[in-house]
């Protein structure tokens, strides 16, 4: 049975978090001389003179109405890094807990158990880019504290299996993080809806993907209220700063053009899978769920060389665990895409 205090760090569940200014007082007034601010203003047309909202209660409360969740089941973070290094910083001690890795994925979760003195101990993806449920059950131990699992996967596009995903809820005593991102693209539906189902279910988002804000830095993170209360304790006390508050609040109301570009990009997504296939030298493209497509070449240096030499930037993963040969192609705009066909057209 998971408990989080079995798995949360002793120092953690000691620390008295900072408290700022402006978690001391919450509320209406006219004069603030608590915070030790320039009280004449910002040396900008906008005001930036007053520190943020430490838990960011406004954009919080836009997002419990586009996902359905309670705002207190709702983390913001410096990005989607910030949530994934803090559970590291919360339940793992360094030197003694491990985490399970699933590779190819998103190569954050690496950095960041290096950086905490964390072990990551690999299970590989099976050749259909799925869990080995197995090779997992093997390598967890009484020191395993995090699973992480990346679905739409980075850098295959694919989707993991749910019932695979379930099967680790129901069985591991820490906790499984869900790592969304691409969600957006997906036809598959989130994990959020089973937060109230698993105690130990982190489930990632970001607005960088489908919402447009990656130069804003905001990452969510969605679970038990006891965990996001963890997390609050750990994180940087005004770490989501007033700008991109509220910049990202002007965006959650345009959920209707977010939705066409969505809608877009999964056309364009078709649209350069099938021009793709017309070249000798793609040797296959893997299904995605997300907003790029992964390609299996027969030169994947020579082309990505190439196509840097023309202006265009791609990915080489051929050097990935499993992606050998394979470039990652972000979905562009119709006009992105044409100039990627057309100059591949050249490469011989």
């Amino acid at each position: 049975m998971f408990s989080i205090n079995n798995i949360l760090r002793e120092n953690i569940k000691r620390l008295v978090p900072y408290s700022s200014a402006r978690d001391e007082y919450q509320g209406e007034a006219s004069v603030f001389l608590d915070a030790n601010e320039n009280a004449f203003g910002s040396p900008l047309e906008q005001q930036f003179n007053r520190y943020p909202d430490p838990l960011q209660y406004e954009v919080k409360k836009r997002l419990s109405e586009i996902k359905g969740v309670p705002i207190r089941n709702i983390f913001l973070g410096n990005g989607s890094d910030e949530a994934i290094d803090i559970l590291f910083r919360s339940f793992c001690n360094p030197g003694v807990d491990n985490v399970i890795l699933v590779p190819p994925t998103y190569g954050m979760y690496k950095v960041s158990a290096n950086i905490n003195d964390v072990e990551a101990r690999n299970v590989p993806l099976t050749e259909e880019f799925q869990l080995n449920l197995e090779g997992i059950a093997e390598a967890i131990d009484k020191h395993t504290k995090l699973i992480f699992i990346c679905s739409p996967n980075n850098p295959t596009g694919n989707s993991i299996d749910r019932a695979d995903v379930e099967t680790l809820l129901a069985n591991f005593n820490g906790i499984v993080v869900v790592d969304e991102a691409y969600i957006n693209f997906s036809r598959q539906k989130t994990f959020i809806q089973e937060l109230t189902e698993y105690a130990n279910l982190v489930v990632l988002q970001t607005l960088s993907k489908a919402w447009g804000l990656a130069g804003l830095r905001i990452g969510m993170a969605f679970a038990s209220e006891e965990i996001i209360e963890v997390m609050n304790k750990v994180k940087p006390p005004y770490n989501v700063n007033e700008a991109s508050q509220q910049l990202a609040l002007q965006a959650l109301a345009n959920v209707d053009q977010v939705n066409i570009w969505i809608k877009e990009t999964l056309m364009q997504r078709d649209r350069l899978v099938i021009g793709l296939k017309d070249f000798d030298f793609v040797l296959d493209i893997y299904p995605s769920d997300a907003n790029f497509i992964l390609a299996k070449t027969t030169d994947a240096r020579g082309i990505y060389n190439f196509l840097v030499q023309k202006g265009i930037i791609l990915r080489d993963r051929s050097k990935v665990e499993l992606c050998e040969g394979c470039l990652r192609i972000t979905v562009g705009t119709p006009g992105e895409n044409t100039i990627l066909l057309q100059t591949l057209q050249d490469f011989k």
